[in-house]
């Protein structure tokens, strides 16, 4: 498969690209590693007119740890930061794809994609992460908790530009385990988890990743807690897959992320 025809842009600058998407409207898209977009656009499930291309702004590279926060910049790689030692952010990198796909994959054009099992659309609701984005009336930032809407939609603007993706510092107690058919596939289910604030967010339950807590007493085993976050799910039949098997799934999962949180 071939993609349509398109109109191709090279931005230097964040502001430059914020230009481009101002003056193209909603027909343009960001293209920086391409692992999501080109694949839908090869099916034709994409079709913009115009891509601005952002490989080249060399201000949204690089990783930053400071009192309080550590801070990704959107053109990171998975490989990047799986190769970077922070902790939970690393280690849930040899769950992206394949090798060459976390060589070239980007941190923001996960994020903006807003696959809700991808593992850094996860780990931001796991941990409240900031998002920042650049728009033609500034910089702001939007917690994730806010950003994901539904099925691949975000409160990201057509005119805006993702920066920045900031997590807090230490990060606490935390693992991140999935379930595939096949290695690399897209996971069937998705489970993080915070140890010490006793928090679950999983994927593949619902069009966005979903927060779960609050659900059980802090003295109960991580087994019944994974019973427990199981059980508060609405699931249903869906082709090749039932709600029963996907619920067996959560359980599993979210006991051995308890169980790798607690061994460090």
């Amino acid at each position: 498969m071939k993609p349509a025809a398109f109109e191709y842009h090279r931005a230097r600058t964040p502001a430059g690209a914020v230009g481009l998407l101002t003056e193209l409207g909603d027909d343009a898209k960001i293209i920086a590693g391409g692992q999501s977009l080109v694949a839908m656009m090869n099916f034709r499930l994409a079709r913009p007119e115009h891509l601005v291309d952002i490989t080249h702004v060399d201000s949204l590279r690089g990783i930053a740890v400071s009192e309080g926060e550590i801070r990704i910049g959107a053109l990171t790689t998975h490989r990047e930061v799986e190769k970077a030692g922070l902790g939970v952010l690393s280690a849930a990198m040899r769950w992206v794809g394949h090798l060459p796909i976390r060589t070239r994959g980007t941190v923001g054009g996960s994020i903006a994609h807003a696959d809700a099992t991808a593992e850094w659309c996860l780990l931001a609701v796991l941990f409240d992460a900031r998002i920042v984005v650049e728009g033609p009336s500034g910089v702001r930032e939007i917690r994730a908790s806010e950003f994901f809407l539904g099925p691949f939609t975000t409160a990201l603007g057509p005119d805006e530009l993702i920066t920045a993706l900031v997590f807090p510092a230490p990060l606490p107690r935390a693992a991140l385990t999935e379930y595939a058919d096949r290695r690399g596939d897209f996971a069937l289910v998705a489970a993080a988890v915070d140890l010490d604030a006793d928090r679950v967010v999983l994927g593949g339950v619902g069009a966005v990743p979903a927060l779960v807590s609050g659900k059980w007493c802090s003295g109960t085993t991580y087994r019944a807690r994974a019973a427990a976050a199981a059980g508060s799910l609405e699931l249903r039949d869906e082709p090749g897959i039932s709600a029963h098997y996907r619920r067996g799934l959560v359980r599993t999962l979210v006991e051995r992320a308890y169980e790798e949180a607690a061994n460090g």
